[in-house]
């Protein structure tokens, strides 16, 4: 018997043409599932596709829009039929700035890619995964959406509410035979990390006992998880990556 095994699944992952977002579509991809590549940068998706192979294949989507995500769920039901995983990990690290620095823009812009599109995202395969009564959703949260990180105020909003996101809707799909958790990792060494400031980056990693960054393979292994089958009394909780920093 192969644990973890995702043969014939398909999962969306957001964000994946990069970082944590590859990296998890990749581990996927390795298990057995046919991988969604969905992206807004068009041309880094299908390069992300065309280097997984086999299954994997790109869609371009707008998180924070209904139409385009709506779009990518009809693409990717009439390529595969069915949607059992979906990853969200579309999200930016926002404007690095004390509060009075940020502009209703700048606010705004971080709330809908990083809380509106999991919404979104969420809402368009809810019906298709409760109709079939399967399905596994996993929610790229943050640290900081716990603990608060300064001059990320934005940031750590939205990812608190992400994971008070996943909470509800576990429960309300608890009967559907659908999970759905999140992941709060501390920071990882991806190319958000150039959003930010050296001090931020080094604030952040002083507060972890283990004293280094994460790594995206090391996110993608508890995706993998809670992907599966396996996962199928955990719902609604948050799975911490932190190296040590949260105990809680």
């Amino acid at each position: 018997m192969s644990f973890l095994d995702l043969t014939g699944q398909t999962a969306v992952v957001t964000g994946a043409a990069t970082g944590i977002g590859e990296a998890i579509a990749r581990r996927l991809a390795s298990a057995g599932a046919a991988v969604v590549i969905a992206d807004r940068d068009a041309p880094a998706a299908e390069a992300t596709a065309r280097a997984i192979g086999g299954d994997a294949f790109a869609v371009a989507v707008d998180v924070t829009s209904t139409e385009s995500v709506t779009a990518m769920v009809d693409e990717v039901l009439r390529r595969r039929g069915q949607i059992d995983i979906l990853v969200n990990n579309a999200g930016i690290g926002g404007k690095a700035a004390p509060i009075w620095e940020q502009t209703d823009e700048d606010w705004q812009k971080v709330i809908a890619i990083n809380l509106t599109g999991v919404f979104v995202c969420c809402r368009a395969v809810a019906p298709h995964m409760r109709a079939r009564k399967y399905g596994r959703i996993v929610n790229i949260a943050s640290i900081a959406g716990k603990e608060g990180n300064p001059n990320m105020t934005g940031y750590s909003a939205t990812k608190a509410g992400v994971i008070g996101l996943t909470k509800s809707l576990g429960k309300e799909l608890a009967l559907d035979g659908i999970c759905v958790n999140a992941v709060t990792p501390a920071v990882v060494r991806t190319k958000i990390l150039e959003q930010l400031t050296e001090e931020q980056v080094r604030y952040m990693t002083e507060r972890i006992p283990m004293r280094r960054t994460g790594e995206p393979a090391e996110i993608a292994a508890i995706v993998h998880f809670l992907s599966s089958k396996d996962c199928s009394f955990v719902t609604a909780q948050t799975y911490d990556a932190s190296g040590g920093r949260a105990t809680y």
